[in-house]
C-alpha cells in the first residue's frame, strides 16, 4: 500500500487544492443575508461556511428532517421507534470536501467506520473483490488486471486500445467535448471487453449514479472511473457511519449552524423567488416570506425546475436558467430502497456491502445489523437481522412493495440462505430524485453561479470543474456557492480539495 501511494505521488495522483481560500476577512463586514434552499448536502454543506463566516444564513428544508437523498427519519417498527433512512450510502475517502464539513462536528470523524471488502456479486461467476486493491493508480489498474479473472492477458491483447484510451487520459473539458454526445453503452461497447469483464467491472459501476449505461453520457462515465479508480490516490475504500444519519450527521451539523447564528427550518418549503430593489425575497409555503442578499439553491431537479417555473421573476433576471431547467428538471430512472427486518441471518461470511451484477432489479446489499448500533441492538435482541436492497435504476410505474418482492427473489439465487429468512417488518420506496446525466447533456447542465446576481446552485447534478459526484459533488458545489457569496462581501473564502484534475495520460485521447 505504501509503495503504491509512493508510485501515485510521482504520477501526481494525490491530494490537489482546488482553492486555496483565504483572500478576505475572516468574517463578512457589516450585516449579510443569505437563504439556502434545501437542507441536504449541497444546502447544508454551504450553510455550514457562510454561518462560519458570519452570513445570517436561513436554511429552507421542505421535509420534516434534513438529509436529503442521506435523510433518516424515526418510524414504528416491531412495536417500537427506529431511524429509517433514504438508502445506504458509502463515505469514500477522497470525498475530502464532505468530510471537511464533517470535522466541524467531529474533528477526528470517528463516527465513520471501515466497511471491509467490496464484492460484486454475479449468478453467472464467481464473486470479484475491488476493496483490497492497492489504494493509489496506476498500482491499483494493474493490480485489478492480475488479480481479476474476469480480464485476462488474451483479453487485454484483443480490445480496442484506442477506444481504452480516454479511460486514463481524462480531461475536464476535451472529455466531455469528445464524448459527451455518445452513450456508456456505446463507450463499453467499443472496448470489446469480454461480456464478463463488462459486467463485473464496468456496468455495476455505472449503475452506482442511477442511470442506465444506454441513457448515460459515456464522457460522465469517463470521469467517474477516473474519480473514483484512476485519479484517486485514496483508493476505493469508504467508511460508513454507525449510528443513523439524523443522529450522526444532520442534528449536529443543525446545531453547529444555530451557535453561529444561522437558522434551520423544517417543514418550510420554498415556493417562489421574487426581487427587489432590496434584494431576493423567498416564499414558502406557510406565507412566510424570507429576506436576504444572495439566495442558494440546493435541492433536486426536479424541485429545482418547479421553483423555476413558479418564480416568473427569473424569466428577466435568469434567463439562461430558465431555458436550462426544464431539461435539468427531469430526473434518471427511479431507484427503490427497500429494509427488511428478518428474523435470522445470512451466513456469517457475507460482507457488509455487495454490489451485485446483472440481475434485473437488485443492484446491491447492505446487512445494517453488521454496520450500525442501532440494528445491530435489535438484530442481538431478536436474533435477526436488517438487510436494505437497493435497485439504482429501475422500471418505472412498479409499486414498492413489487420492486421489493422482485429484489429479494434476485438475493435468494445469490445468497440461497436468505430464503429462510420471514420477514417482520419491510419498509419499501422509490423516488425518482436523482439528476438525469444523458447524452449531451453537459453543455446545458447548469453550474453553481446563474445568471442573476445572488443566486447560486448546489447539488450532484450541477455542472462543476473539479472531478466529484455523489456526495462529494454535492458538498463541492455547496461550498462553491457559499464561497462565491463571501468573496462578493470581501470575506474569506472556505479552501476546496479534489483528486488529480486529470487523467495519468493527459492529452493522449485520440481525437
Amino acid at each position: 500500500m505504501a509503495l503504491s501511494r509512493v508510485m501515485g505521488r510521482l504520477l501526481g495522483v494525490r491530494r490537489h487544492v482546488v482553492d486555496p481560500g483565504g483572500g478576505g476577512a475572516p468574517r463578512v463586514p457589516g450585516v449579510v443575508e443569505a437563504v439556502v434552499v434545501g437542507g441536504g448536502i449541497a444546502g447544508m454543506s454551504a450553510a455550514v461556511v457562510l454561518a462560519e463566516r458570519g452570513v445570517r444564513v436561513t436554511v429552507l428544508e421542505a421535509a420534516p428532517t434534513l438529509g436529503g437523498r442521506l435523510g433518516a427519519w424515526p418510524e414504528r417498527v416491531d412495536g417500537d421507534t427506529w431511524a429509517n433512512e433514504h438508502g445506504f450510502h458509502a463515505f469514500f475517502r477522497q470525498y475530502y470536501n464532505w468530510r471537511s464539513i464533517l470535522r466541524r462536528i467531529d474533528p477526528a470523524l470517528r463516527f465513520l467506520r471501515p466497511v471491509p471488502g467490496y464484492p460484486v456479486l454475479s449468478a453467472d461467476w464467481p464473486t470479484e473483490e475491488f476493496g483490497r486493491l492497492p489504494p493509489a493508480a496506476p498500482a491499483n489498474l494493474l493490480a485489478l488486471l492480475l488479480r481479476s479473472p474476469s480480464l485476462r492477458l488474451a483479453d487485454l491483447r484483443a480490445m480496442d486500445r484506442d477506444a481504452a484510451l480516454p479511460l486514463l487520459a481524462y480531461d475536464p473539458v476535451r472529455t466531455y467535448a469528445e464524448f459527451d454526445r455518445a452513450t456508456a453503452d456505446e463507450l463499453l461497447t467499443s472496448l470489446r471487453l469480454p461480456d464478463r469483464a463488462r459486467a463485473m467491472l464496468f456496468e455495476v459501476f455505472s449503475h452506482s449514479f442511477f442511470n442506465h449505461e444506454a441513457e448515460m453520457s459515456a464522457a460522465e462515465m469517463l470521469a467517474q472511473f477516473h474519480f473514483y479508480l484512476l485519479g484517486n490516490p485514496e483508493g476505493l475504500a469508504f467508511d460508513c457511519p454507525d449510528e443513523d444519519y439524523g443522529t450522526a450527521i444532520w442534528a449536529p451539523l443543525a446545531r453547529h449552524v444555530e451557535r453561529h447564528g444561522g437558522r434551520v427550518r423544517t417543514d418550510a418549503a420554498a415556493t417562489r423567488l421574487d426581487r427587489g430593489p432590496d434584494g431576493w425575497r423567498v416564499s414558502a409555503a406557510d406565507g412566510t416570506t424570507y429576506r436576504a442578499g444572495h439566495v442558494v439553491l440546493a435541492v433536486d431537479p426536479p424541485a429545482l425546475a418547479a421553483l423555476v417555473a413558479a418564480s416568473p421573476v427569473l424569466a428577466g433576471a435568469a434567463p439562461r436558467l430558465v431555458a436550462a431547467a426544464p431539461t435539468f428538471g427531469t430526473p434518471g430512472p427511479p431507484y427503490a430502497v427497500a429494509r427488511y427486518w428478518c428474523d435470522g441471518d445470512v451466513d456469517p461470511g457475507r460482507a457488509v456491502f455487495s454490489g451485485v451484477s446483472r440481475q434485473p432489479t437488485l443492484d446491491s446489499v447492505t446487512l445494517y445489523h453488521r454496520l450500525e448500533n442501532e440494528s445491530r441492538r435489535w438484530a442481538e435482541r431478536t436474533g435477526g437481522s436488517v438487510l436494505e436492497l437497493h435497485a439504482y435504476a429501475c422500471d418505472a410505474g412498479v409499486p414498492a412493495e413489487e420492486l421489493a418482492e422482485r429484489m429479494r427473489a434476485e438475493l435468494v439465487t445469490l445468497w440461497p440462505e436468505a430464503a429462510r429468512l420471514r420477514v417482520r417488518e419491510l419498509r419499501a420506496r422509490v423516488e425518482a430524485k436523482a439528476p438525469a446525466f444523458a447524452p449531451g447533456s453537459h453543455a446545458g447542465r447548469p453550474g453553481v453561479r446563474t445568471d442573476a446576481d445572488g443566486l447560486y446552485l448546489a447539488g450532484d447534478g450541477i455542472r462543476t470543474d473539479l472531478p466529484s459526484a455523489l456526495m462529494e459533488r454535492a458538498a463541492a458545489t455547496g461550498i462553491v456557492a457559499a464561497n462565491h457569496v463571501l468573496r462578493s462581501c470581501g470575506a474569506a473564502a472556505e479552501p476546496l480539495h479534489s483528486i488529480r484534475p486529470h487523467g495519468l495520460l493527459k492529452g493522449r485521447a485520440p481525437s
